[in-house]
């Protein structure tokens, strides 16, 4: 019997094969962070209309598991839908905005944070979630198991340093 989102949408991350882990290794870099911030979201795009939405290309390149989250865009209001990375976490899940360490704050984030509900999606099963911002204890635990499956989350946090508060959101069931 499911026990929580991540287990009721059956989202999961694979360890991944050694071309998975060089990707992830790469998207961690400076230059990888770049180039993936501007072509990850057209790219995904693309994997998604010619696969009929079965497969992405963060689960190509690298093994990861995508989450479509839709938010209320906070000046527009109108719903946009982000393709993101989540980490399982205490049964549910939590998102990071790391905006792959770029300078920016994702738009995602700051939508989440005017309104806090969104939809998950994933493999064809949506759910209704609240967002919360993670306590700080939250934000550590978060970080550390994010940093299991894919190390480029450790890399984009000292690279955005002070610059900016990354924000990290643990959804709930609505």
């Amino acid at each position: 019997m499911p026990t929580g989102l991540a287990d009721e949408l059956g989202y999961a991350h694979s360890p991944g094969n050694p071309l998975h882990r060089s990707v992830r290794w790469a998207a961690g870099t400076r230059a990888g962070g770049w180039v993936f911030s501007r072509t990850l979201r057209h790219l995904d795009d693309a994997v998604g209309r010619l696969s009929g939405g079965r497969r992405s290309a963060p689960g190509l390149l690298a093994g990861l598991a995508v989450l479509d989250v839709t938010t209320t865009g906070r000046r527009s209001g109108r719903r946009r839908t982000s393709h993101l990375i989540a980490t399982p976490y205490a049964g549910g899940l939590a998102l990071l905005g790391t905006n792959f360490g770029q300078a920016a704050t994702p738009a995602w984030a700051l939508n989440l944070e005017a309104d806090p509900r969104a939809t998950v999606t994933y493999r064809g099963r949506s759910r209704e979630v609240l967002a919360r911002a993670a306590t700080q204890a939250e934000v550590a635990e978060v970080f550390a198991l994010a940093g299991r499956f894919y190390p480029g989350y450790a890399h984009y946090r000292r690279r955005v340093g002070d610059t900016r508060r990354i924000r990290v959101f643990v959804l709930e069931p609505a």
